[in-house]
């Protein structure tokens, strides 16, 4: 079995996120969804980049990307079906930016744009509220943390039932629930140093929009970046070991 990992760009990989899974004995089978399926880097992918059944999957997780809902790409449907699907059969599912706007999306919310054009981007304040406090997949996580954020869009209108968990200033929903094995996260967590620095990279009119800038953005980053990667690991790590049943690791 394999976790199926939903990539949208060429810098936005799982990062430790991955690095974490593969250390507890998973296998990840990793799709790049923004390239063709006989790419070389999908050549161990038989037949289409989204799985027809669900055969053999043990958890999905979808990534982050410079893609948005409702863009003309026929694979954004096609993800979303499947993470419905995963979703409709317990299939543990987890969702990063992107990929939580993709849940938002599959399970009935609405995503839109943050109000009035406005750009989250650099290292924000994540606060937990009280059932991210009492939440078992967030334990070990302060109550408020330093957070990398970097989108445009958030999930306006979560699915039905859906709980959330934690917040930013500028954004509501950044970390929600749905069912038990279903979460989203509007920030990366997964990011380490060269990945923050990969997200950044010509980021300039996102900066703008969101009124900050590269030096103050470096200075945050300096500043945190030691919490943020502990914390983050210290995510990681109770995914690993709370969410994906021990059973299926491939070192089993």
């Amino acid at each position: 079995m394999a976790i199926i990992v939903f990539q949208h760009g060429e810098h936005v990989g799982p990062g430790r996120l991955g690095l974490t899974l593969r250390d507890h004995g998973f296998k990840l089978d990793i799709r790049r969804l923004d390239l063709p399926a006989d790419h070389a880097l999908n050549r161990t992918v038989a037949g289409p980049l989204v799985p027809k059944d669900y055969d053999n999957v043990q958890a999905v997780i979808s990534l982050g990307g410079e893609q948005n809902i409702g863009d003309p790409l026929p694979w954004i449907e096609q993800e979303a079906a499947f993470i419905k699907g995963a979703h409709e059969r317990n299939i543990p599912v987890v969702g990063i930016c992107l990929g939580a706007q993709l849940i938002t999306h599959a399970l009935g919310g609405k995503v839109a744009p943050l109000p009035n054009n406005f750009y989250e981007i650099g290292i924000e304040n994540l606060a937990l509220n009280i059932g991210g406090q009492t939440e078992s997949m967030l334990g070990g996580i302060a109550w408020n943390s330093p957070q990398f954020m970097h989108h445009g869009y958030w999930c306006e209108t979560l699915p039905a039932g859906a709980a959330v968990l934690a917040s930013s200033k500028n954004c509501e929903h950044q970390i929600f629930r749905v069912g038990v094995r279903t979460y989203g996260f509007q920030f990366h967590p997964e990011c380490d140093r060269g990945g923050i620095d990969e997200y950044l990279r010509g980021a300039e009119a996102y900066m703008t929009r969101g009124g900050t800038s590269r030096e103050q953005i470096a200075k945050q980053v300096e500043e945190h970046y030691a919490a943020y990667a502990r914390l983050s690991d210290r995510l990681c790590v109770n995914l690993a070991t709370l969410l994906f049943p021990a059973s299926k690791r491939i070192s089993a």
